[in-house]
């Protein structure tokens, strides 16, 4: 197994969760439903808190940027939380990022109204190579990060260029996406793929990314076409695992192009609380597996059962626990 560990870099943003029973048309009024929960949300915060919680004693390095306000604080103090999270690579400047999240207690589903603070300044020179000992890097969202989507006249985007240093130092990369409408996913996460060893990816980005319908206009998942983006996604440069997860399944294809395919969890009936966090999650568990050497069944079964423990939970990381006490909800559950 690796012993350097995994660096996590990206957005690092306040979540503030609104629990309202409904979403509103435009021009509609809905009621928030009780107290105002405070996390902290966004890549960089949810998947290294996550990967600290399934294993405290790996080791763990954060890059990214924070405001020197009292989010900024609160970030940095619920990160000093996990002793095997290095935060000396974060640089303290400006404006903190947030969001507003809009967590409907019928559907449970969550919108959200974002500000971009210091998180749209990040860009490889925050990145020491020389001193980020690590075996992964595991950055996002792409879409969200406003300097590295900047593009790029060699590699495509600088978010690409940062990729390929990264490789080219001996560190394997991972990338995250964030769902947005719009058309921005062929331009911006194309390049990144060119120079991605692991891709972990919900359907709607895998969707916008390849061209490929995963879903049909009534909400149906098209399972059969799944094999199809994935194999894309490898077209485009992942050089060894491509995974899609979404509330259904998690399917990928591994570094010999085998599918693998892993139903979700039969959750009983209240138990989820909230899903914000729940696809970073995912990732997080896959990343771990990958880390330590793992086959992509058994990632993507870590990553299901990772899922499952942040579902229980309004917040994004609240509900995470050990591998072993997720590996055991997940045979409990299966």
């Amino acid at each position: 197994m690796n012993k350097k560990g995994i660096a996590v870099a990206g957005n690092m943003i306040v979540d503030m969760l609104y629990p309202t029973n409904g979403m509103p048309k435009p021009g509609e009024l809905v009621t928030i439903t009780g107290d105002v929960d405070k996390s902290t949300g966004g890549c960089l915060c949810n998947d290294i808190v996550d990967l600290a919680k399934l294993d405290p004693d790996m080791h763990l390095v954060a890059v990214g940027r924070t405001g020197e306000d009292e989010a900024g604080k609160y970030i940095m103090e619920k990160m000093r939380e996990h002793k095997n999270i290095d935060l000396s690579h974060v640089k303290i400047t400006g404006v903190s990022s947030f969001t507003l999240v809009m967590a409907d207690q019928i559907s449970t589903q969550r919108t959200f109204y974002h500000c971009r603070g210091g998180n749209a300044a990040l860009c490889e020179e925050d990145f020491d190579w020389d001193k980020l000992d690590v075996d992964m890097l595991h950055i996002g969202y792409i879409l969200l990060l406003d300097t590295l989507d900047e593009e790029d006249g060699e590699y495509g985007t600088k978010m690409a260029r940062l990729l390929h240093n990264a490789q080219a130092h001996g560190i394997k990369t991972s990338i995250d996406v964030v769902s947005e409408s719009g058309d921005r996913f062929k331009k911006l996460v194309c390049p990144a793929m060119k120079y991605t060893d692991y891709c972990i990816i919900n359907e709607v980005e895998a969707s916008a990314t390849t061209g490929i319908q995963l879903r049909t206009e009534d909400g149906k998942l098209l399972l059969e076409n799944m094999p199809a983006a994935l194999k894309k996604m490898k077209e485009m440069g992942v050089s060894t695992w491509a995974v899609i997860h979404c509330p259904e399944i998690g399917v990928g294809l591994d570094e010999n192009d085998n599918y693998v395919e892993v139903p979700s969890l039969k959750l009983p009936a209240g138990y989820i609380k909230g899903t914000v966090g729940a696809g970073d999650a995912f990732c997080s568990g896959v990343l771990y597996a990958a880390w330590k050497g793992e086959d992509l069944k058994s990632a993507i079964e870590l990553g299901t059962a990772s899922a499952a423990c942040s579902l229980s939970e309004p917040g994004a990381t609240e509900g995470m626990r050990s591998e072993a006490e997720a590996r055991q909800l997940y045979d409990s559950l299966r």
